[in-house]
């Protein structure tokens, strides 16, 4: 079976293949076309198209020792929400579950406005079962979480750096118009609502104060999220607010939101 990995495809073909757009494969027991591209190291999330013949086919196709197999890429921007032979049940829209490994591109994800779960103590089958059942985009480095049977839509991170994921993720999904930045908190995804300073200013601790009024952002607050409990709870926290302000005022923070505003103006 002859195999062609067009596009960034062949940079993630294990070795020896690695780097190589055409591919012999040699068929020792029946197979799908899915697991005969991710046995030579390609998960199914990067596949757009896969051709034979002239003929699109589907992941689930058996290979023949006489097909020639074209593999193409997925191709931004990628349209989630419009079904495919690949991936014919689309989601109702733009959702993400981020892998621990890509952890910082989850709080540039969220500031910028985006859905986006992430948690740091979450086992791989459970983000992935999460990710299924809430119709969520799957982010990763590991080519083996992307290559799990029930994941459908999912994508490999490529880039290193944090800003530069946010830039890839923004092109590949053609997303960019789409941006409500500081809409959502960077600890639990929750919206938030705006708040007038004056209706909780007896509630804020004096340095919590004046970042309120150096960081007009920081206003948007919603009231569960003000008390220290995104379950809804009416405890009010004030150390859990102002750990977050801290947090959000620091170079980090306004690094990220340079960032964001470099990407809504190109």
């Amino acid at each position: 079976m002859i195999i062609n990995f067009w596009g960034n495809l062949k940079e993630l073909l294990r070795p020896p293949f690695r780097g190589q757009q055409r591919v012999a494969y040699e068929l020792t027991r029946q197979a799908s076309v899915k697991d005969i591209v991710e046995a030579l190291g390609v998960p199914h999330t990067e596949v757009g198209r896969l051709v034979v013949a002239g003929r699109e086919i589907s992941f689930a196709a058996p290979g023949a020792d006489d097909d020639t197999l074209d593999v193409y890429p997925i191709s931004p921007p990628v349209d989630v929400t419009t079904p495919t032979l690949l991936r014919p049940e689309p989601l109702p829209g733009i959702t993400f579950a981020v892998d621990m490994n890509v952890g910082k591109l989850a709080t540039l994800l969220r500031m910028a406005g985006f859905d986006t779960l992430y948690r740091s103590d979450i086992s791989d089958p459970d983000l992935v079962a999460v990710a299924v059942r809430e119709k969520r985009i799957l982010l990763s480095k590991d080519t083996d979480l992307l290559k799990r049977k029930e994941v459908v839509f999912g994508y490999l991170v490529r880039e290193i750096q944090p800003e530069k994921q946010l830039a890839e993720i923004v092109h590949l999904f053609g997303i960019r118009e789409q941006f409500k930045p500081l809409s959502r908190c960077l600890r639990c995804n929750a919206l938030l609502l705006p708040v007038e300073k004056r209706q909780i200013l007896d509630r804020l601790e004096p340095l919590t104060q004046k970042i309120l009024s150096v960081v007009p952002a920081m206003s948007l607050l919603r009231q569960d999220i003000l008390a220290g409990n995104p379950s809804g709870h009416n405890a009010f926290d004030v150390g859990s607010l102002r750990s977050m302000n801290d947090r959000s005022c620091s170079p980090l923070f306004l690094f990220c939101v340079f960032v964001l505003i470099l990407l809504k103006e190109k």
